[in-house]
């Protein structure tokens, strides 16, 4: 036999064992596609029926925010309970008819909520100033003046503590 010959033989020869091995291990030729759990389908977000339910949630918004004074619009604690009920009646709809929340078109019926109720609110910034120097030069020194006598008794201590020993 000639070299060319054998190595043509080896080449034959290990195409054919690797393919052999390869059988065993592919994925593809032991699977019974009929035994695969196929995934329920999916429903689509009915968009019309979920603008309906943002309707309906903010009418009962609106209603129970008609007893609180508009004066107050801006306090949270007066309405807080309200919008808690509002907002988790959007995302209980929204679930019920198979839409993530929020979704664009929740946030904006939330957003012409806010526009309508809560416009006139501003917020106002706290413009922090510096203490007055007096009270400052004491917040400074007291924990200096502290963190001296510390160290004057830890030495003192360890003085005694040769003279005891």
């Amino acid at each position: 036999m000639t070299t060319n010959t054998v190595s043509s033989l080896c080449v034959i020869l290990s195409l054919t064992v690797n393919s052999w091995m390869t059988r065993g291990l592919s994925a593809t030729e032991n699977i019974n596609v009929e035994s695969i759990p196929r995934r329920p389908s999916v429903a689509l977000c009915n968009e019309t029926q979920l603008l309906s339910e943002m309707e309906v949630c903010g009418e009962g918004f609106k209603r129970e925010m008609a007893y609180v004074d508009p004066q107050n619009w801006c306090n949270l604690t007066h309405f807080i309970s309200v919008y808690h009920v509002f907002s988790l009646c959007t995302e209980t709809n929204a679930g019920r008819i198979n839409c993530y929340w929020p979704n664009p078109l929740v946030e904006s019926y939330i957003i012409r909520i806010h526009k309508h109720f809560f416009s006139n609110c501003t917020l106002e910034r706290v413009i922090l100033v510096d203490p007055p120097d007096d009270t400052l030069t004491i917040l400074i020194l007291i924990p200096v003046f502290l963190t001296l006598a510390m160290i004057a008794l830890v030495v003192w201590c360890s003085k005694r503590s040769d003279i005891l020993a």
